[in-house]
């Protein structure tokens, strides 16, 4: 793997760290190309089952290298129009497992999207986000217009996407950009917390829950709620060892009294 992206295995998680941290991880050829298949290698380790990507300090992402871009380096080779930046949708090749985004810093324009395209987001309390595309003179490919007014509503995506202006982690907190923001030092231990609780978890039923929710965002709220049932009723079809859905759920019920404090 290229100096540009680390990547490291433990107790079953994947951590990848854009590392261009005198360019404050702007997204040359290099780290684009090695970001993604640092996510894809890891997602086909049947060793790890879920990955937290993160930037070397002090930024996460500050988007595409606009002087690699200026020179056409960036661009070149690109599929043919139509077929959109990458022959998938986003930043990423199509996953299994979930993707955890630790934003230590800056999450700009490109680097909002890296971001965007994760499961979900824990920010530093340092973390600031912009989309700037429309500043810069070019236009989003991938997802931004989608998975931005999905987490924070459609008319705070506009406002961030046609004023430029950044938006804080507390901000973003409140907005549903981010689901926790922890003092910065904390930020890749919290994203690895929550990484272990999900490997907690049968990993059938994970990757099949990330499944669903892909399925359905590509429908109608009415056939979302179909496509629910089938899955459902497919998974039931497979039968149930009653013995181990007990013991789940005694570990479930022991887990919620540690989380909660409550001795009911």
């Amino acid at each position: 793997m290229s100096d540009v992206v680390l990547v490291e295995v433990t107790d079953r998680i994947g951590l990848v760290t854009l590392n261009r941290p005198e360019s404050r991880n702007a997204l040359n050829r290099a780290l684009s190309e090695g970001v993604v298949e640092a996510v894809a290698a890891l997602d086909a380790d049947p060793a790890v089952e879920v990955t937290v990507i993160t930037g070397a300090d002090p930024a996460f992402c500050a988007g595409v290298d606009l002087k690699e871009f200026g020179s056409g380096a960036a661009t070149a080779d690109r599929p043919e129009p139509g077929a959109g930046r990458n022959p998938w949708r986003g930043v990423f090749r199509p996953r299994t497992k979930p993707l955890i985004g630790a934003v230590n810093g800056t999450a700009v324009t490109g680097g909002l999207e890296v971001a965007l395209n994760c499961d979900f987001l824990i920010a530093s309390d340092r973390a600031r986000f912009a989309d700037t595309h429309a500043r810069v003179g070019v236009m989003p490919g991938w997802g931004l217009t989608v998975l931005l007014a999905q987490r924070v509503g459609v008319a705070r995506a506009r406002e961030m996407s046609i004023t430029g202006n950044f938006v804080d982690a507390q901000t973003a907190l409140a907005w549903g950009l981010v689901n926790h923001v922890v003092p910065h030092e904390e930020v890749v231990a919290y994203a690895r917390q929550i990484a272990r609780d999900v490997t907690t978890i049968d990993t059938r039923a994970v990757q099949r829950m990330l499944q669903t929710y892909a399925e359905i965002s590509d429908t109608t709220v009415a056939e979302a709620w179909d496509i629910e049932l089938q899955v459902s009723k497919d998974w039931e079809g497979q039968g149930y060892d009653l013995a181990d859905i007990e013991a789940r759920r005694e570990g479930i019920v022991a887990r919620g009294r540690s989380q909660t404090g409550s001795g009911a």
